[in-house]
C-alpha cells in the first residue's frame, strides 16, 4: 500500500552545510505523516543519505552535488515526509531539480533556486500544485500547470 514513485535529479547543497541541512530535515520529516522516526532505534539515522529513504529517494554526493535517484533497495512510497524533505531542503540548496513520476504515470518536479523552491506539475500523491497545498478540485489550465512558486527562503 502506498504510492511508489521514481525520482531523478541534481541538487547544489555545498558539503560544510549538509549537516545543518540533515539536523533540519530530521525535524521537518519527524512532524509529519510516514516511516521516519527519530525515535525508533532500529533505523538508525545519522546522514542524509540514511533519511533520503524515508524521503522516497536515494542520495549520493558528487562534489558539491547531491544526486538524487530511485531509491531501488528500498520501498519508494511518497508520503507527507518526502513532501516536507523537499520543502526543507529548500532552505538549504542554491540550485538544482528533481522530477518525481509517480505509480500511475503522473510526473511533477521541483526546481531550486536562490529564492527557494517552485513546483512544476501537479503531485501525483495528494493532487496539489504545491507542497502541501489544497488537492485540485478540476482540470486547471494549461498555464496553472507549468509553474507555481511556493517556497521562499527566509
Amino acid at each position: 500500500m502506498g504510492y511508489l514513485v521514481e525520482t531523478t535529479g541534481r541538487l547544489l547543497l555545498p558539503f560544510d552545510r549538509e549537516g545543518a541541512a540533515f539536523e533540519a530535515l530530521t525535524v521537518a520529516m519527524a512532524g509529519r505523516d510516514g516511516w521516519f522516526d527519530p525515535e525508533d532505534d532500529e533505523w538508525q539515522v545519522s546522514s542524509l543519505a540514511d533519511l533520503a529513504p524515508f524521503a522516497a529517494t536515494s542520495v549520493e554526493r558528487e562534489g558539491e552535488w547531491l544526486v538524487l535517484a530511485t531509491d531501488e533497495e528500498g520501498d519508494p512510497k511518497w508520503s507527507e515526509q518526502a513532501t516536507a524533505f523537499y520543502a526543507e531542503l529548500a532552505k538549504w540548496v542554491s540550485q538544482g531539480t528533481v522530477l518525481v513520476s509517480g505509480e500511475d504515470g503522473v510526473e511533477w518536479s521541483y526546481t531550486f533556486a536562490e529564492g527557494g523552491l517552485t513546483q512544476s506539475g501537479v503531485n501525483g500523491w495528494d493532487g496539489s500544485y504545491e507542497p502541501f497545498g489544497s488537492p485540485v478540485e478540476e482540470e486547471a489550465p494549461v498555464e496553472a500547470l507549468k509553474r507555481r512558486g511556493w517556497f521562499r527562503r527566509r
